[in-house]
């Protein structure tokens, strides 16, 4: 077995609401609008390819299936995490991730789908989704019904270096001008509530979700701060932003050389800003790796901002 820092290429995404800017992270886009980069996945519907190594060629997927032991003997039948970078050009749509229990009766088992968003960058007075402003579920259901759009959703500025968790039943929507790295469940599920009557791609108005959105939506919304996991341990030089029971996401910004001790079952890094090299391997802004359980320390020489996400 080899015990190396495992490279993926990213799955690229063309969406309605996408445009050109994951060319800045070095990606060769098939479009001027590509929506999601895909960066850490195993789920079928964008599995990761291991770039080079001992592995080169496998999918993150089989990886997890035949070679548990690069993982801590993580256990679960899915690989737990997905990491993506999302370009937002335009709006996207309204929406609400069911939780585990839900996704489990009503998506053919999936994983229920929390998150959390690092904004990497936005426009001058952008703003995102978070939340709405029905003080209770029968509100939701009239406000949906009567299509009061703009009375049910709560808007919030965003700015780069802002960071939101976004748990089960959270009415959201990043809108456009903003890009953000994305950690969340391995889970494809989205419930549209509202897509701004738009065309897809097929000239036709995606469908959308609107019974099953009532079921999940949180009411009334209750902002919090981003939950802390102090179970955690992990080098004095990583900041955590959240930690819950599905992941722990840190960030840190390296300027000169510094080490990171690997002390979890395995830990996704993401290279969000500048360059330099992990253990002698060149890395620059676009690069994701997995860093493998039992690895030791990884030596970091460059300037560049990382975030880090572990389960």
């Amino acid at each position: 077995m080899a015990r190396e820092i495992i490279f993926v290429n990213p799955v690229l995404k063309e969406t309605v609401w996408g445009g050109s800017r994951l060319a800045e992270f070095g990606y060769a886009l098939p479009s001027s609008h590509v929506g999601e980069a895909w960066c850490v996945s195993a789920h079928p519907h964008g599995d990761c390819v291991v770039a080079s190594g001992a592995y080169a060629g496998i999918h993150l997927s089989e990886l997890w299936h035949n070679h548990r032991e690069l993982f801590g003997n993580c256990e679960g039948e899915q690989f737990p995490l997905l990491t993506k970078i999302i370009d937002a050009e335009k709006d996207l749509s309204i929406q609400v991730h069911p939780d585990d229990a839900y996704a489990k009766v009503n998506e053919n088992g999936s994983l229920g789908k929390t998150e959390c968003w690092y904004i990497l960058d936005a426009q001058p007075n952008a703003k995102i989704v978070i939340g709405h402003h029905a003080k209770n579920r029968a509100e939701v259901q009239s406000m949906i019904a009567q299509q009061r759009w703009s009375e049910f959703i709560r808007e919030v500025p965003v700015h780069k270096g802002d960071f939101f968790f976004i748990a089960p039943g959270t009415v959201h929507a990043i809108k456009g001008g903003t890009l953000l790295l994305e950690t969340q469940q391995s889970s494809d599920v989205t419930y549209r509530v509202y897509d701004y009557d738009r065309l897809g791609s097929d000239g036709k108005m995606r469908a959308l979700h609107r019974a099953q959105s009532i079921d999940v939506i949180t009411a009334p919304f209750v902002e919090s701060a981003p939950p802390k996991h102090a179970r955690k341990t992990v080098n004095a030089a990583l900041h955590e932003l959240a930690g819950c029971a599905y992941f722990s996401v840190w960030e840190t910004v390296i300027a000169g050389s510094a080490e990171i001790v690997q002390d979890q079952q395995f830990m996704i890094v993401s290279v969000v800003d500048g360059s330099g090299t992990v253990d002698g391997v060149r890395v620059q802004k676009g690069s994701h790796f997995i860093v493998p359980f039992a690895y030791g320390t990884a030596r970091v020489d460059g300037d560049m901002q990382l975030v880090i996400s572990a389960v």
